[in-house]
């Protein structure tokens, strides 16, 4: 049997991860995660704590387990929390990764980490996988070393660079831009929507189910894994606003110069598709697919 480990089980992504492979025969899934599990699946689901902070945590589990492939998607997200706390944020982004990079090597395992749009500058989305790296703000860069890192140092990799991933799970550590939004729209509260930002957000499941190709082909590169469509984070809302029939008379248009935040943004991102559609066989959903998908979950 093929041994799979995923780390950050307890995010988004790594929840839609544990939904996916606890249903395929032949695969020994073992999930890790920060503190306790939180999938509800509860005990029916192999978990162990990992703090991939901790070189020793690591090895230790790693000798036990020896996994053939490591899904790395724990990190830390929060861009505004990764520019004001910025050794925290390299600690997670770029040292545990060469500590996962060591571990995978010395098993002989397949490396695919998660990565990010941010990355880029926003000068010239959407992005291909060859196009050159440029970040604007500490999380793009700790994200950029780590993948340097993996580059250079890991025998078996692939990174996997997505965009603005939304879905739903029973227990949120964090909210996501289409439940962020929907929210607000249902709460009637006033909220200012950026214009001048446009992404290809991602639906969870379509990125798990990339990872899983990655992994089923033990692909090696890198990959842009995002959804297939590309709108500017105002129309996103707008879409979720339609979608749901809710009201819009409380959304204000804004430039990113009147929103504070601590980390830029890059102005125009996105992903082109055709090397994991050509190569992988990904099949991403539609934006309004994939509200439907949350609705159903609803």
């Amino acid at each position: 049997m093929k041994r799979v480990l995923v780390t950050g089980s307890n995010g988004l992504l790594g929840q839609k991860l544990s939904d996916l492979y606890t249903k395929i025969e032949g695969v020994d899934f073992l999930a890790t995660g920060a503190g306790a599990n939180r999938h509800p699946m509860g005990e029916k689901l192999a978990y162990r704590s990992m703090d991939i902070r901790n070189k020793d945590e690591i090895d230790a589990l790693f000798a036990d387990f020896r996994p053939d492939t490591v899904i790395h998607a724990a990190a830390m997200t929060n861009v505004d929390q990764c520019e004001l706390e910025k050794d925290a944020c390299t600690a997670l982004n770029v040292t545990a990764v060469n500590y996962l990079i060591d571990a995978c090597n010395q098993y002989d395992g397949h490396l695919i980490h998660l990565s990010t749009d941010f990355i880029f500058d926003g000068k010239g989305g959407p992005y291909k996988e060859e196009d050159r790296p440029n970040p604007i703000s500490f999380y793009g860069e700790s994200k950029l070393v780590g993948e340097k890192m993996i580059q250079e140092k890991a025998k078996k990799w692939a990174i996997v660079r997505t965009v603005l991933v939304y879905g739903i799970v029973k227990d949120m550590s964090r909210s996501n831009i289409v439940l962020w939004a929907k929210n607000a729209l249902e709460s009637g509260k006033e909220i200012n929507v950026v214009t001048d930002q446009y992404r290809s957000p991602t639906l969870a499941e379509d990125l798990a189910l990339g990872c899983r190709l990655i992994e089923q082909q033990e692909a090696q590169g890198i990959f842009h894994i995002s959804g297939k469509d590309f709108m500017s984070v105002y129309e996103l809302v707008q879409r979720v606003a339609a979608y749901w029939n809710l009201p819009i008379n409380h959304m204000h248009p804004s430039t990113s110069e009147g929103i504070k935040q601590a980390a830029k943004r890059p102005p125009v991102t996105g992903f082109i598709l055709d090397k994991a559609i050509r190569e992988l066989g990904y099949a991403p959903r539609s934006f309004e697919e994939g509200l439907a998908v949350i609705n159903a979950e609803l």
